[in-house]
């Protein structure tokens, strides 16, 4: 067709094609999701905003630097450190069996490693009590040995590992089981052993998932108070950990455990921004 043709009919000329936008439908929210949304939000942020609408910020700097609440967060954080330790040293070789061993009824060992996670914390320690306690099985041989755990620091740690070490053995064997186990195959054609494949195909396979999950194993530590409190007690300087402090401060001094909480909240905010990845963000 010619250009004289087009102009006379105009009804010939061919209609430019039609353009979609680029941006995928699916990825885009249903409207009737918004209003849970943001009825899930505001249960979650308006009981933090009315702690902060409860004291007044001038007052922050004195409460925050009592005696009582600089102890309660040292102890609290020297704890939660020793725990994050204590569970890598013991959930990561745990997180391996986990995700690479046969061993019959693995099923049941998942469950057992994840019972911490459901159960009341309470109960844990309880258990931990009546294990190691002056009554317990071992505690009657520790304290034959002149050792006495209950009531100590070394029962806050051992509380805090109880309850905190199953997220760093889920987020490592999901790195694990996510990365495959060619790897490991290959190395062991080429003749390595078992102990030589573990350090030099194993540890580097669980590095990417390891920063997130001893940061939550962390977060879950310093928050602890049910196992604590039953386990450890609740001593000044000793055992009483941050939140243990707001529990004591919350039935003398309101504005005191206000101000603690408000602390608390904001580590554990700082936690949280630092385990989340920006891997994340970009996949949105």
């Amino acid at each position: 067709m010619s250009r004289d043709d087009g102009a006379a009919m105009p009804w010939l000329r061919r209609k430019p094609a039609r353009r979609f936008s680029a941006q995928p439908l699916a990825g885009a929210v249903p409207a009737p999701l918004w209003l849970p949304a943001g009825c899930a939000l505001a249960l979650i942020v308006l009981p933090v905003l009315g702690l902060l609408g409860r004291i007044d910020p001038t007052r922050l700097p004195a409460l925050l630097t009592s005696p009582a609440a600089l102890a309660a967060l040292k102890l609290s954080l020297q704890t939660a450190l020793a725990s994050t330790a204590l569970s890598l040293l013991l959930g990561g070789p745990l997180a391996v069996v986990l995700a690479r061993s046969k061993l019959p009824g693995l099923r049941v060992l998942r469950a057992l490693v994840l019972l911490p996670l459901v159960l009341p914390p309470v109960v844990g320690g309880l258990a931990l009590l009546y294990l190691l306690g002056r009554t317990g099985p071992f505690g009657d041989l520790l304290e034959s040995a002149g050792v006495t755990i209950p009531y100590t620091t070394t029962a806050v740690v051992l509380a805090q590992t109880f309850v905190a070490m199953p997220f760093l053995v889920v987020g490592l064997e999901g790195t694990l089981r996510t990365s495959g186990a060619h790897y490991e195959r290959i190395a062991a054609t080429l003749g390595a052993g078992p102990w030589l494949t573990f350090r030099r195909i194993t540890v580097p396979l669980l590095l990417p998932g390891l920063g997130s999950s001893l940061v939550l194993t962390f977060a879950r530590a310093l928050g602890e108070f049910g196992a604590t409190i039953t386990f450890a007690g609740s001593l000044q300087g000793v055992t009483r950990t941050l939140p243990l402090a707001i529990y004591t401060q919350a039935q003398s001094d309101v504005d005191a455990a206000v101000a603690m909480s408000l602390l608390l909240i904001a580590i554990a905010l700082l936690v949280i921004v630092a385990a989340r990845p920006k891997a994340v963000e970009g996949r949105a």
